[in-house]
């Protein structure tokens, strides 16, 4: 993707998983990257070797999407740096099992305010970089496939997403006319080290991140995994850098769930036809 090359990326969640695989391939297309995230350390690796393996200019940062000043901290280090941005991937997202009666004020807190507030931050603090380039410049935000085939104990986390593929859907429309476009992605499940790093970036004052296991085999046995259901971020993302020159609004990455999303649009359809009776 020639058309990349000599752009900036700017990726949260970076240190490790699906955001690490970003901060590659948009390097494997000859893109600056921008690694950030609360993981210090690992969002340093990630610049290290994206940098090391395809000799483009990188640069990391620690940021908590969950604090306004770090968002804006992260901007400033970026600008200062590259210049601006032209690929904005606001991709930090947290997870909490837990059926909903079970899950507590302080859960819901901090689900949404790194998932969507802490999303919102990113696009509002980078939006200006963007503003400040021409040509082919675009927003990528991770939702997630839950949102379009839900299952049971993720009520939290799939709620958050819900309200990124809103935020979404409406930042699209806002920038259609200055020629920014945004993209939303709907990965499914990964190898990654998602549960652990959300423990982790947990604030200490809001208690501790716990998955009861009855939880996930409850959401396992609701939803089945199939064969290709859960692979590396590496192969969720092949297609990425194509679907994002290509300009698409939505990009879906792997899994056996489009029956059940079928399912769901199918009932949509018929209210609309009870509606228009």
């Amino acid at each position: 993707m020639t058309q990349l090359a000599g752009k900036i990326a700017v990726i949260t969640g970076a240190a490790s998983g699906l955001g690490a695989a970003m901060a590659h391939v948009f390097a494997e297309a000859g893109m600056s990257v921008a690694a950030l995230d609360i993981d210090e350390a690992g969002a340093d690796a990630t610049a290290a070797s994206a940098a090391e393996e395809f000799d483009v200019p990188t640069t990391s940062a620690r940021v908590d999407v969950g604090d306004s000043a770090s968002v804006a901290a992260a901007a400033r280090h970026v600008e200062a740096t590259f210049g601006g941005c032209d690929l904005l991937c606001a991709n930090v997202g947290v997870q909490q099992f837990g059926a909903i009666d079970r899950l507590t004020e302080h859960d819901w807190e901090w689900l949404v305010n790194v998932n969507v507030l802490g999303t919102v931050r990113t696009v509002r603090e980078f939006l200006p970089l963007l503003r400040a380039r021409s040509g082919w410049r675009r927003v990528l935000l991770t939702a997630s496939s839950s949102v379009l085939a839900p299952s049971v104990r993720l009520g939290g986390y799939q709620t958050t997403k819900y309200a990124v593929m809103g935020f979404g859907d409406t930042l699209r429309e806002e920038l259609a006319d200055e020629g920014i476009g945004v993209t939303v992605l709907f990965p499914g499940g990964m190898m990654t080290r998602h549960l652990e790093s959300s423990a982790l970036a947990r604030p200490k004052e809001l208690g501790e991140s716990s998955t009861d296991p009855a939880d996930v085999d409850a959401m396992m046995a609701h939803t089945p995994m199939g064969e290709g259901d859960v692979v590396t971020a590496e192969h969720a993302i092949r297609n990425l850098v194509a679907e994002l020159v290509a300009g698409e609004p939505y990009v879906l990455t792997h899994g056996s769930y489009r029956d059940q999303y079928n399912r769901r649009r199918d009932a949509i359809e018929r209210a609309f036809d009870r509606m228009e009776a």
